[in-house]
């Protein structure tokens, strides 16, 4: 099956410095296939043919911590969970220079519609959407400082979300099915 890790916190202001290459070894020598690396963030689409999501998501971190000393959060969704998420996210949704926006990848302990209730929404400037597995999010440029995603870092909330720009979750689908094609 095509997957997705999605690293926490890597490579944010010099902390949790994470080589890309040397992660990508990592990953293979923890048993992943077709391993890609895409930018410094930490996201590592791969293939397993055996083991659940809950399971690789332990094997990874247990190899991370092994091989930098870091203990980091990994998030693994399938081409399956990618391919729902994809369906929800407005395609006119962009990050650019007129409009911002991101998909929070949610832990599966918040991983529920709840999780919008516990964050103080601007619906005059910002988009929120939750589909299962994530939070979408989009706000103008122009209105950017006055939303309300900012506050959410620092808070337990934040701490249990990976975020990524659409930009970038649209790149690892296309990646997750250029691997899916390489299976058939």
């Amino acid at each position: 099956m095509v997957y997705v890790a999605l690293l926490r916190g890597i490579n944010v202001g010099g902390n949790n410095k994470i080589e890309m290459k040397r992660l990508k070894q990592v990953f293979q020598e923890a048993g992943m296939e077709q391993v890609v690396t895409y930018i410094n963030s930490g996201n590592i689409v791969f293939v397993d043919r055996s083991r659940t999501a809950q399971a690789l998501s332990v094997l990874l971190e247990e190899a991370i911590a092994s091989a930098f000393g870091l203990r980091i959060r990994v998030l693994i969704r399938s081409l399956e969970d990618f391919e729902g998420l994809l369906q929800e996210l407005p395609s006119s949704w962009t990050n650019d220079e007129a409009m911002k926006s991101e998909v929070l990848f949610l832990w599966d302990e918040i991983d529920d519609a709840s999780t919008l209730e516990q964050i103080t929404w601007k619906p005059e400037f910002e988009d929120v959407r939750y589909v299962k597995g994530a939070i979408l999010y989009a706000i103008s440029r122009k209105d950017a400082t006055r939303g309300s995603l900012t506050k959410l870092v620092g808070t337990k909330l934040y701490s249990q979300m990976t975020i990524r720009n659409v930009n970038t979750t649209r790149k690892l689908h296309t990646l997750m099915r250029q691997a899916a094609a390489a299976l058939d």
